[in-house]
């Protein structure tokens, strides 16, 4: 398992919308390994690699939550909106990096009650004497994103934009490791996901898979009073049930299992209750396509620090590559 890679993609700046270098870091590493590998109009990388039988679309989304400032005011200091699930609270003294490798700090405005504390109380500092100065520096409409450096610390890795550059490590890595293939592939590293599944959505749209599978993080429900639910770390490879965009395909579920069992591979279950994945477009794309997600456990989810196991990808890895060797029964 190449860790460095994983560090590579997951420091790599790509906000939704903006996915390019983190595409032309993937399509570096894999163009060898593919017969096709092309970008589409809406930034989705699609690597296609022949094989017998029906067509497997898999997806794992390279954009990343992030901010976009959306105005700079007298004093130098930066509004901005959200693009994708931020939370005020993760937001909070965070340091932000630009494409341009400007830095800049969140922090809040001075609040009568701190409960008042909302997106729109919040303001990014670049250090700018003044507005002038900062429009130097800044346009409204340039985005960011965290600036935490990846890190792998015992058994975890640490990082931002772990959901979802994990999917798509997962994938460069099966893609590595298969010997054989039961299905003509389509490995989609999609766009905008973070904002509505929409490069999902098109790339379903123009590669017309038989089946889909997709790639994300889910929760790991062993943190202090988390609501009971079947994912943890070190649970090994989740088999997603369930979320809020799709009910997973008793056929993909079955074929996902029955690959675990037989290389007794790690394996758990997950239901999610919020929020979605690829597989939520894919499996609506034209007449229907039965369609399942392969889930890493993950804490922390949209922060600057989202972590998981170590272990628990390399049971993603080997799940994935049993399953794309083994016929759909």
């Amino acid at each position: 398992m190449n860790l460095e890679l994983l560090k590579k993609l997951c420091a790599a700046n790509g906000v939704s919308g903006h996915e390019e270098s983190i595409a032309a870091l993937i399509k570096d590493e894999i163009k060898d390994l593919t017969d096709d590998c092309k970008t589409d109009a809406l930034g989705n990388l699609i690597a296609h690699k022949k094989g017998p039988g029906k067509k497997m679309m898999l997806a794992g989304h390279m954009d990343q939550i992030g901010l976009m400032v959306s105005h700079i005011d007298k004093d130098g200091f930066l509004r901005f909106a959200s693009i994708g699930g931020n939370s005020h609270h993760y937001l909070m003294a965070q340091r932000f990096v630009f494409p341009s490798g400007l830095i800049g700090v969140v922090s809040c405005e001075r609040l009568d009650d701190p409960k008042d504390m909302a997106i729109d109380k919040l303001y990014i500092d670049i250090g700018a004497k003044d507005q002038e100065d900062a429009m130097k520096q800044v346009k409204v409409g340039d985005v960011c994103v965290f600036a935490t450096t990846p890190v792998v610390s015992g058994n975890v890795f640490i990082t931002p934009a772990l959901d979802d550059r994990i999917g798509c490590f997962i994938m460069i890595e099966a893609l590595k490791r298969l010997k054989k293939q039961a299905f003509d592939l389509y490995f989609v590293f999609t766009s905008q996901e973070e904002v509505g599944l929409r490069g999902a959505t098109t790339a379903a749209y123009s590669v017309e898979p038989d089946y889909g599978l997709a790639f994300d993080v889910t929760i790991s429900a062993d943190t202090p009073k988390i609501r009971p639910l079947p994912s943890k770390m070190y649970g090994g490879a989740a088999i997603k049930l369930k979320d809020r965009s799709l009910l997973c395909h008793p056929t993909i579920i079955a074929h996902l299992e029955s690959c675990a069992k037989k290389s007794k591979i790690k394996h758990q279950y997950e239901i999610l209750e919020m929020g979605g994945t690829d597989s939520g477009a894919i499996h609506i794309s034209r007449g229907g396509v039965p369609s399942g997600v392969i889930s890493i456990a993950s804490r922390h989810i949209h922060t600057a620090n989202e972590m998981c196991a170590l272990s628990d990808i390399e049971d993603c890895i080997e799940l994935t590559v049993k399953a794309l060797e083994t016929k759909i029964d």
